[in-house]
């Protein structure tokens, strides 16, 4: 999963607004940067935008784009883009009397290496071309710190050290919802509004075939949410807001009218 650049909250203001494995070699060298909500380019550097206001650009992940070229260097799996039925297809089940395997392991280790190169906030892993239901995520200080003040505080943002769940089970604990952008290393350049459930529990097992149970909200039940519907064959751009649909160079543009506000619902 690319770039992420960090701007204001919104580009405007709210008013503005509200109108089994595959061992694969990547060949393309791309890379894409994403605001959490708005933004242009330029990873982990101060830029200024045509309005003046400073932007912070980090890496982070699903919304994020891996330089796939970086990943060949070191031998790492290639990222699935969009088309492969490996996307579009449920996940199988990891057999639990395999999950200390050195096969399951590696396979592991593989996707936090590559969820870390980007570095990135989670990876399903059909995103590396294997049909297997595993996830990965972690958000850090570090990562957190890019972002200004009132997008955290409006994302519900906090630090939560990587998990590691197989076979997740993701049940929604409240009716209340969000809406915030989204996009994903497997639909390199565009980004959409996508509605996600603000409390969730995701049971499964950890890495070492123990039973784990995840209780969040905020933004880290979104990274759950997305994650989990990689499993099931289903990208964000499946649950998007159509109209919001739009390039990365674009994301700084008002939403076209009758399009639904960011934020809380």
């Amino acid at each position: 999963m690319e770039a992420l650049q960090l701007q204001s909250l919104f580009p405007r203001t709210l008013s503005t607004l509200s109108s089994s494995p595959r061992a694969r070699t990547s060949s393309s060298s791309s890379s894409l940067q994403l605001n959490i909500f708005i933004s242009n380019h330029k990873a982990l550097s101060l830029t200024s935008s045509s309005s003046g206001s400073s932007t912070v650009a980090v890496r982070a992940g699903w919304f994020l784009g891996l330089t796939d070229s970086k990943n060949k260097k070191m031998g790492l799996p290639e990222t699935v883009k969009a088309g492969d039925p490996v996307l579009h297809e449920p996940a199988e089940d990891v057999d639990p009397n395999e999950v200390r395997s050195e096969r399951i392991q590696k396979i592991i280790d593989d996707m936090i290496r590559v969820m870390r190169k980007a570095p990135g906030v989670g990876l399903a892993a059909p995103q590396i071309g294997v049909p297997l239901r595993i996830i990965v995520l972690e958000d850090t200080t570090e990562y957190i710190g890019y972002a200004p003040k009132e997008e955290v505080k409006a994302q519900d943002r906090r630090p939560f050290d990587l998990l590691v769940i197989l076979n997740p089970k993701l049940l929604k604990k409240s009716n209340k919802t969000a809406l915030f952008f989204e996009g994903c290393l497997s639909v390199d350049g565009f980004r959409a509004l996508v509605e996600r459930h603000l409390d969730v529990e995701v049971t499964g097992l950890d890495r070492y075939g123990e039973p784990i149970k995840v209780t969040a909200s905020g933004w880290q039940a979104r990274i759950l949410q997305h994650e989990c519907d990689h499993l099931e064959g289903t990208l964000y751009v499946d649950k998007m807001v159509p109209k919001t649909f739009r390039t990365v160079e674009n994301l700084t543009l008002p939403l076209a009218k009758g399009c639904p506000k960011l934020g809380s619902r």
